[in-house]
């Protein structure tokens, strides 16, 4: 019995493969405040996490806690922060999503009620409160997906912080490599089809070219999930829907 290729290994997920957790400060979360609760809080500093693009700001509660979010636009020290019931809806607070009006901008959403938030975390994002429905409050997020959430669910009011940060190139492989690491990813991608057969599954063969079929099914494991994944439409000259 042969041994699994390298990428395949690397799909499994095992240690040396994961995100390194040096650096790390805590999780980018909301306290676990009731949502009939009202809070105050102020910013007492802005931090760098390890393999986020975003900055953190630490801020300390009237009740005495202490949590990390990501950092709207225009944070500084000393900045006073807002959550709960009867915050008003300007930047930097944190309202339920059906306490913001429409049209508004936000950032670290809650994909469900009360999980500290989820969505639009990354430097320079933010999502528009496009309208209130039976459904739940509709969002517009950067891609131009539209997605109905619940109601209860918070949000902070403003734009990502760190909106520039892809302007200024790397300039040298390594910056790029050290990147990359931080945020547990493969530096450099080598082709599938340049390397052995041992170390990927298109390798192989006196010519670069992948020699097999290059569509996978939508189940393949991770790591043997290269090529063309679950095409609609594959064969030649007359084109047959897939069953």
């Amino acid at each position: 019995m042969g041994k699994r290729t390298l990428v395949r290994r690397r799909g499994r997920g095992g240690k040396q493969f994961r995100a390194i957790t040096v650096g790390k400060l805590a999780p980018a979360k909301y306290p676990n405040f009731k949502l009939d609760e009202h809070h105050s809080g102020t910013v007492v500093d802005i931090v760098h996490e390890r393999g986020r693009d975003a900055p953190l700001a630490r801020i300390h509660y009237d009740d005495n806690t202490y949590s990390y979010v990501p950092a709207p636009d225009g944070t500084t020290v000393g900045s006073r922060i807002e959550i709960g019931v009867g915050a008003t809806a300007t930047a930097r607070n944190i309202l339920s999503l059906e306490s913001i009006p429409d049209g508004t901008l936000i950032c670290n959403i809650e994909k469900n009620a009360g999980d500290g938030g989820k969505l639009i975390k990354s430097a320079g994002s933010s999502a528009l409160v496009f309208a209130h429905g039976t459904e739940g409050v509709t969002l517009k997020f950067p891609s131009g997906k539209f997605l109905a959430v619940n109601p209860k669910c918070r949000a902070m009011i403003g734009i990502i912080a760190g909106a520039g940060r892809k302007e200024k190139p790397f300039l040298k492989a390594g910056n790029r490599a050290k990147y990359m690491q931080a945020h547990g990813r493969l530096y450099p991608t080598v082709r599938g089809i340049a390397q052995a057969a041992v170390y990927h599954p298109h390798g192989g063969g006196r010519h670069q070219h992948i020699g097999r079929q290059s569509s996978v099914g939508r189940t393949t494991p991770p790591g043997r999930k290269v090529g063309i994944i679950s095409p609609r439409k594959t064969g030649r000259g007359r084109i047959k829907e897939r069953k």
